[in-house]
């Protein structure tokens, strides 16, 4: 019998390319984070805003429509939270980008043998940083309010919004290279998509109690199969079909952020 072998510089070709694109993505992950640990202030506001929001609204919350969220409003509403967070963080990292397009530092990034993907992961991925933050900050407080932990589920939650947070800054990174010569219409454009997919998502107000239309709409809204999996998966349901759902929309917008993101990368350095 003949064995068939394969030559270790094979393989270790092989590996090369993965290996350093996990570099580069860590070489710009640490780049971006360095402003952010120099301004402990903001990093701190912006741990505290979440629970701002949680303590304004949810009482509202409880108080209109106790009911319909069964034994617990916070279980319901702060996965929510979270995802907002994740929608409002990862949005906005365009802004960043024109300013660098300002001081020409993007120019001076893309002539590094830095991959372009990298450029795009390593700045998503520095967003989620301050965003693990928040979440651990929002669950450590509201846990003794009837908010129930399950460890399993909130770790694969947040591994979910961390997917979903690469596509989403891809797609702000697009957007604000489509814009840098008018960078006043990056915020327009935000914001004019922010909330329509915010309240589509039922993330703030449930849609079961919402006009037809609205729940028709919300099917073809991947923030809604996003919400939906973090209530599931942080109520300990890991394997549900809801989680199955939140992963696909998660995966869906990673790459088509990522694919529409570096394309608008390369067309930058014409």
């Amino acid at each position: 019998m003949t064995t068939l072998t394969v030559p270790t510089a094979a393989i270790q070709a092989a590996d090369e390319p993965q290996r350093n694109l996990l570099r580069d993505i860590r070489i710009v992950m640490a780049r971006e984070l360095k402003p952010v640990l120099r301004d402990p202030f903001s990093l701190l506001f912006g741990m505290i805003q979440p629970l701002v929001f949680l303590g304004l609204f949810g009482p509202l919350l409880a108080g209109s429509m106790g009911g319909t969220f069964g034994d617990s409003v916070w279980q319901w509403f702060v996965p929510s939270i979270l995802v907002m967070t994740t929608l409002f963080g990862t949005s906005t990292t365009g802004a960043n980008l024109l300013f660098e397009f300002q001081t020409g530092a993007h120019e001076r990034m893309l002539v590094t043998p830095l991959s372009r993907s990298s450029l795009l992961v390593g700045r998503a991925l520095k967003e989620m940083v301050p965003l693990f933050g928040q979440a651990i900050v929002v669950i450590a407080v509201m846990t003794p309010f009837a908010f129930d932990l399950h460890l399993g589920g909130a770790l694969v939650g947040l591994a979910l919004l961390a997917v979903f947070g690469i596509g989403l800054g891809a797609f702000s990174y697009a957007l604000a290279i489509a814009v840098r010569k008018q960078d006043w219409m990056f915020w327009m454009v935000q914001q004019t998509f922010l909330f329509p997919l915010m309240i589509l998502s039922g993330m703030l107000l449930p849609l079961e109690t919402g006009p037809g239309w609205m729940k028709v709409a919300a099917k073809f809204n991947p923030l809604s199969y996003v919400v939906d999996a973090e209530r599931t998966l942080f109520s300990g349901d890991v394997f549900s079909s809801a989680a199955l759902w939140g992963w696909v929309a998660a995966i869906v917008t990673a790459v088509a952020g990522l694919t529409v993101g570096i394309r608008a990368m390369l067309r930058s350095a014409n």
